[in-house]
């Protein structure tokens, strides 16, 4: 009696498994799958491009002559003014030197007008006449170059900056064109960034290409600059390694928040005329390939490979590989297989972009 309990129950399990399992089946058959179709649209995306920050005048700041470091008269990271004293060098051997200069003029002078004296009296020629002017003219240039080389023991800053770090100490040894900082006006910066050929073409060929381009700046803390930068310059060539060229823009910099060897990301917008979108959760990714599956008239899906163009959130922009007439599977996109039949539910492209979170034109 026990052993007939055990087969019956046996094979009651067996048959209310093997019925659920034709239940689950049979409803996975007859599963519906939300479609919808690609959207165009007037839209923009904000690309953002990898950047080096660079002051608009950046610059060494060497010694001019041989010497004894006399004074630094200023601090690292110290802001200073146009012409303002940095740094002396010891000038007692260029004060000697333009002292026997100025002296040798005084000397050349009165030989010249002794020699003017006996040529007013036709005792001298005027040969002799136009030498003494000539070793006045000498002795008046060695005064002048004297007077040069005395400068360039005094060091002053050539535009309004901030310096750098100090590469050497009071009482240093100096050699002629020693570096001893650097100097950065950063009232405004320069900041560059690489464009692929692909993009540069299309910016050269637009049709505001003449208008100066206004961008953004993200910063290294993922917060976006307070201040808009434009596009100036484009390289004049494509660099072979990477087939990137380099764009310039100028940001200004009242706050003097930027500093020279920053990095950052330019922020770009760029508009797309009758651009194709379809939702980014509606394509999977195949050895860095993108593709989508497009239902066809008999609930066929056929898996497609599409080119994308520009993203935004949770959207792509299409390029090539769709229509706005084709259909493509929106959510289950992991249950289905290329060449299966479906049924399936349409839902209008406004519909699905109103559900999602997105900022379109």
């Amino acid at each position: 009696m026990t052993k007939r309990f055990l087969l019956f129950a046996v094979a009651s399990v067996l048959f209310f498994s093997t019925s659920c399992e034709s239940k689950k089946e049979k409803k996975e058959e007859h599963a519906k799958f939300l479609v919808t179709s690609p959207i165009k649209m007037d839209t923009s995306i904000t690309k953002d491009y990898v950047s080096q920050i660079h002051s608009i005048r950046h610059i060494e700041l060497r010694a001019l002559e041989k010497g004894y470091l006399k004074a630094i008269h200023v601090d690292e990271g110290q802001e200073v003014k146009k012409g303002q004293k940095m740094f002396n060098i010891m000038p007692n051997i260029y004060q000697a030197d333009l002292q026997k200069a100025s002296a040798e003029s005084k000397v050349a002078e009165i030989e010249l007008q002794n020699t003017q004296l006996l040529a007013d009296g036709n005792v001298v020629s005027k040969n002799e006449l136009a030498m003494a002017k000539a070793n006045l003219d000498k002795a008046n240039a060695e005064v002048s170059l004297a007077q040069t080389h005395l400068g360039f023991t005094s060091i002053r800053a050539p535009f309004d900056g901030i310096m750098d770090h100090l590469h050497v100490r009071e009482g240093s040894l100096l050699d002629e064109g020693e570096l001893l900082t650097t100097l950065s006006d950063n009232s405004k910066m320069w900041v560059y960034f690489n464009v692929p050929e692909a993009e540069y073409l299309d910016y050269i060929i637009s049709s505001d290409k003449d208008v100066k381009k206004e961008v953004g700046l993200l910063l290294a803390n993922n917060k976006e600059f307070n201040q808009k930068g434009i596009v100036e310059t484009i390289e004049g060539e494509f660099n072979n390694e990477t087939g990137n060229i380099a764009f310039r823009a100028t940001f200004p910099n009242p706050d003097k928040i930027l500093r020279h060897g920053e990095t950052g990301s330019v922020l770009m917008t760029i508009p797309f005329k009758d651009a194709l979108i379809i939702p980014q959760k509606a394509t999977f990714e195949i050895l860095d390939k993108k593709f989508v599956f497009v239902v066809d008239q008999n609930n066929v899906v056929k898996q497609r490979e599409i080119f994308i163009g520009g993203e935004m959130p949770n959207l792509f922009v299409v390029t090539k590989g769709l229509t706005e007439k084709d259909k493509i599977i929106l959510d289950g996109i992991r249950m289905v297989k290329d060449n299966q039949q479906i049924e399936s539910e349409f839902i209008s492209p406004k519909k699905v972009l109103s559900s999602l979170d997105l900022y379109t034109e």
